[in-house]
Order: structure tokens, then sequence, then C-alpha cells
């Protein structure tokens, strides 16, 4: 076994073999580039989303902070209410109050929520 066999691609299946690699790679490299752009989508719309949770957010506050402060002002208007007449006249102010201000609250949650969707839905480029 001294003799050492040499082996050799044949020219031809080595020029073969060098056009699979290559295309294998340009594959490759359209795979990832497409992956990375599918990224970018997904990270553009996930982005979106989250600015629009953050407006729900920020606007959810707003209005549990108004309806507090409305609840504090109602309660101490009835501890300083002269008599029952007073009280149910406060209550019932109190409640349309409330009444009309859950309906345009209702309404502006709407509109956000509507603004949140259609950005999250929207394509981005």
């Amino acid at each position: 076994m001294s003799e050492q066999t040499h082996f050799e691609i044949p020219k031809d299946v080595r020029s073969m073999a060098e056009a699979s690699f290559d295309q294998a790679r340009r594959a490759f490299e359209k795979f990832i580039d497409n992956a990375q752009a599918t990224a970018e989508q997904f990270s553009a719309r996930t982005a979106s989303v989250r600015a629009g949770a953050k407006d729900v957010g920020a606007v959810t506050l707003t209005f549990a902070e108004k309806n507090v402060q409305a609840s504090l002002d109602y309660a101490e208007s009835v501890l300083h209410a002269k008599d029952l007449s007073e009280v149910l006249r406060l209550q019932r102010e109190y409640f349309q109050q409330q009444m009309r201000s859950m309906t345009e609250q209702a309404s502006e949650m709407g509109q956000v929520m509507s603004r949140a969707a259609l950005d999250a839905a929207s394509p981005k480029h």
C-alpha cells in the first residue's frame, strides 16, 4: 500500500458541482433577504400595534382620571348637602353627567380603537 491512489474529480462534474453550489448560495441569500424583509414588515406592524395600544392605554387612563375626579366631586357635594332633596338632586345630576361622559368616552374610544386597528392592518413598506 505504498502506492498512493490519486483521485481527481472530472472537470465536468466539478463544474456542475460548482454551479449547483453557486445556485444554492444564491437561493440561500435570497431566502435570507426575504426573511429579513418579512421580519422588518412584521416589526413595523408590531410597532403600529404597540403605538395603537399605547394610544388606547393613554385614553383609558384619561377617562379613568376624569371618572374618578367626577366621583370624588360628587361625593364631596353630597357631604355638603343640606337635606335629602339636595342629595337626590345631586345624585340625578351626577348620573346624568356620567351617562353623557360614558357616551362621549365610548365614542372617542371607538375612534381610537378604529385608528389603532387600521394602523395595525395597513401594509408597511
